[in-house]
């Protein structure tokens, strides 16, 4: 990983929403610019309505934080800004101490591929609370969009039923850095290549594509294109039979395939990219089965994702891999994750105790976790996660596989039949990597595995069955105990401003 892959802005640290910069010159006027916080990354509902997320982004943090610097052009850019009511953003004094910020933060998350939750942390953030503050935004931008597509991915794969997919998505994606990101997650997710030929150099990807249908509507006959491209490309050779008319375009590639043969060479697959794609490919596998061409494949595209692919299968189409693009790319229907960053603990400089914090809302979906949380997965003997249950840093040795449910503290469960293994793993220490980063093909061989073992009710598309999250009893209780004094806080000051207005 370096500063040239383009996911990682070369200016990094201005790769931010300006709040994070005017509340970072607050904390270092206030003398509060030397508390240490924690912050947790987390959503709050599953993408797509489905029943898991799939971590990605998190195997970047590392290098983003070490790379995480002002430079002397980023300091002048700075300066410059005006604020609305007149004068100068930023006082010389803070941008002095800004061109020598290092973000010298702990970093705890789940690993890539790995499957989360709602409401447990993707993230956690440790350190001084102006440089967990600064990183927020990057850090978000990081995690949130890779992790969407990265599940979008995965849902494809399970969809295409070990038939091969690949990223087409390049040309619909959100930029040329959304298209990277698109490419890398979705490899985690279980692609087996990607269009993009600056993503397979950068991350080592697989590459794949043939050729479109201009090359077909350059030559006076198709059945002369789909020569020239076979005498150019006989190692590499899918043809696109659906320029014109798609049956026709097969009996051109069964000729094709034929000449190919006698020469030594195999045609290797026909694409199909509109029309009725089940009726299209059973014809082309009967053709070809027909005509003693049972090794050239069928591959289908257009404007496909999960339900699409498992449509054509419940049709009993004969299709052998997918080319899927737009709906990929940018995650249709659900073009985000909802990842939020909140603080959860806090505490001042000497202190060896965290004082932990959560946001309480009117809305009980959006109130936090408080402390600085573990997350616990516990799993059967065959390797079946049971349940996650998040624990407080006091308690992190508890053990008891009893929680309540994150949302219904009536609801409980009971883990004590499974082993309990650390979810989020270390990443950074005082703002240095702690090891170098692992190939995407480990990422993507971890989320296969996980999904190979988590329950296929929880997998499904339509109505998946809850996974369960919970807190131990120790922290429902501090949740609990903290909601209380922030309405007993909130209705007392309530009360005495209504009496000083009478």
């Amino acid at each position: 990983m370096s500063l040239t892959d383009r996911t990682v802005p070369t200016d990094v640290a201005l790769n931010t929403d300006l709040y994070e910069l005017t509340m970072a010159q607050a904390f270092f006027e206030s003398g509060r610019g030397q508390d240490e916080a924690v912050f947790t990354v987390f959503f709050r509902e599953n993408p797509f309505d489905g029943g898991y997320a799939v971590a990605c982004g998190t195997g970047q943090i590392a290098d983003m934080i070490e790379h995480f610097r002002y430079t002397p052009e980023s300091i002048d850019y700075l300066a410059s800004l005006e604020a609305p009511g007149g004068g100068k953003m930023f006082k010389p004094a803070f941008l002095e101490w800004l061109a020598a910020f290092e973000p010298g933060v702990t970093i705890h998350a789940v690993r890539e591929g790995d499957l989360v939750f709602p409401r447990e942390p993707l993230v956690r953030v440790q350190g001084n609370v102006v440089a967990c503050q600064l990183i927020e935004t990057a850090l978000l931008n990081l995690v949130n969009f890779q992790t969407l597509v990265a599940t979008k991915a995965a849902r494809v794969v399970q969809a295409a039923e070990g038939h091969a997919v690949s990223d087409f998505g390049l040309r619909r994606a959100q930029g040329p850095d959304g298209g990277l990101a698109v490419a890398r997650a979705s490899y985690v997710g279980g692609a087996s290549s990607t269009s993009n030929v600056l993503a397979g150099k950068i991350y080592d990807i697989p590459v794949f594509g043939t050729h479109a249908h201009s090359w077909v509507m350059a030559f006076p006959k198709e059945i002369d294109a789909f020569r020239a491209f076979a005498a150019s490309m006989p190692n590499n050779c899918t043809l696109l039979v659906d320029t014109y008319d798609a049956e026709s375009g097969i009996e051109n590639a069964i000729v094709v395939a034929k000449e190919m043969e006698a020469r030594g060479e195999r045609l290797r697959a026909v694409r199909l990219d509109s029309g009725d794609l089940a009726k299209l490919a059973k014809y082309a596998r009967r053709r070809f089965d027909e005509e003693g061409l049972p090794y050239v494949g069928v591959s289908a595209s257009n404007d496909l994702d999960e339900y699409t692919i498992q449509s054509l299968f419940a049709q009993g189409a004969p299709i052998d891999s997918f080319g899927v693009g737009t709906k990929l790319a940018t995650c249709d229907p659900q073009p985000s994750l909802g990842g939020v960053y909140k603080l959860t603990a806090f505490r001042k400089p000497g202190e060896r105790a965290w004082t932990p914090t959560m946001k309480l809302s009117e809305q009980a979906f959006k109130r936090t976790i408080p402390g600085v949380q573990h997350v616990l997965r516990y799993k059967s003997e065959n390797e079946v996660p049971m349940g996650d249950v998040i624990v407080f840093d006091d308690v992190a040795a508890d053990l008891s596989g009893l929680a309540r449910d994150v949302l219904d503290g009536d609801t409980m469960y009971d883990f004590t039949s499974g082993t309990p293994e650390e979810v989020l793993a270390p990443m950074v220490e005082d703002g240095h990597a702690i090891a170098a980063p692992e190939p995407l093909s480990v990422a993507r061989e971890r989320c296969k595995n996980a999904l190979m073992h988590l329950d296929p009710a929880i997998r499904r598309f339509l109505n998946p069955q809850f996974y369960p999250v919970g807190l131990e009893p120790g922290l429902a209780e501090l949740r609990s105990h903290l909601t209380q004094l922030e309405w007993e806080a909130a209705h007392a000051h309530a009360s005495a401003a209504a009496g000083e207005r009478e």
